[in-house]
């Protein structure tokens, strides 16, 4: 209780802050037939990926667009919108041991992308975020919340019109009682994250899985991750669209160099190419000889 006192605490300052962000609007993407599979080839082995389709239409399609260079995106460097692979030659630019490691900054500092952002897609009730609560019954935050308890206080506390830190320590259980009906995803979307229960499927950050990585809500581009453990408490905060299914040695190869500032491996690992892989049956169907007619 004194843990969950303290936090209120803290999170009353913002109470009267700006507006909550709102989500992007972006149209739907086309859904592929299948999942497609890529096959990400860099300087220390080959990772193959499966991306998924069901669960982030616009992400997948962004990703293989930009990687096949089927995708317009601006080349800060040409000075010029281009349609060229984006990933080729790019390196993983932060490593974190028993983390993830994370790509696609065309600048190699983790501070550029293609020129333009894009909505995150999560559907929380696939998730399981509308049934886990923002304080269990004791009022310890769910680590599922994160910082976004923050939002929840405010939420909370405006409704009972608290607006003083003397008023919030005479009415915390009024305020704790309220925090434990507010589901996780009710925070995620006042943060600015669009729920979207029209997706078919969602999946949360597991060790083997490629999510976008960004700085806040929908301001996906180019950069992404993949995660050398589960990391639940990424859980609705980055989208998840695809595993790897060959290589995994490769990424915990890539998770044990050596590092040096801000994360970055002391010798590049470079991302040499970024290629969906061509489906063999299909090419040999195509292989085939007809009759004339």
């Amino acid at each position: 209780m004194k843990q969950m006192f303290l936090l209120a605490l803290l999170c009353l300052s913002g109470l009267a802050l700006g507006q909550d962000p709102q989500p992007a609007t972006d149209a739907p993407a086309a859904k592929p037939a299948k999942n497609p599979v890529v096959v990400i080839e860099t300087s220390m082995g080959t990772i193959v990926a499966e991306l998924f389709a069901d669960a982030a239409p616009k992400t997948v399609e962004n990703f293989i667009g930009l990687a096949e260079g089927t995708k317009e995106w601006n080349d800060l460097k040409a000075g010029k919108k281009v349609k060229q692979p984006f990933y080729d030659g790019l390196i993983f630019h932060r490593v974190i041991k028993n983390f993830m490691i994370q790509g696609g900054c065309p600048n190699g500092r983790g501070d550029g992308g293609p020129g333009y952002q894009f909505a995150d897609e999560f559907n929380f009730e696939k998730l399981g975020l509308d049934k886990e609560m923002a304080v269990d019954a004791e009022g310890k935050p769910n680590p599922l919340a994160g910082q976004e308890i923050r939002l929840g206080v405010r939420k909370v506390a405006g409704k009972l019109g608290i607006s003083n830190d003397q008023q919030l320590q005479a009415r915390l259980q009024e305020v704790i009682a309220e925090l434990r009906k507010m589901p996780v995803s009710e925070l995620l979307v006042a943060s600015g994250r669009k729920d979207d229960r029209d997706l078919p499927a969602c999946h949360a950050p597991k060790r083997g899985y490629l999510a976008m990585a960004n700085s806040g809500p929908n301001t996906n581009g180019s950069q992404f991750f993949i995660n050398l453990i589960d990391t639940p408490w990424l859980t609705g905060r980055h989208t998840v669209f695809g595993k790897v299914i060959e290589g995994m040695d490769i990424v915990d190869k890539i998770g044990m160099v050596t590092t040096a500032a801000e994360d970055k491996p002391a010798e590049d690992v470079v991302i040499k190419s970024i290629r969906v892989k061509k489906d063999e049956k299909a090419e040999e169907a195509d292989a085939t000889p007809t009759e004339d007619k």
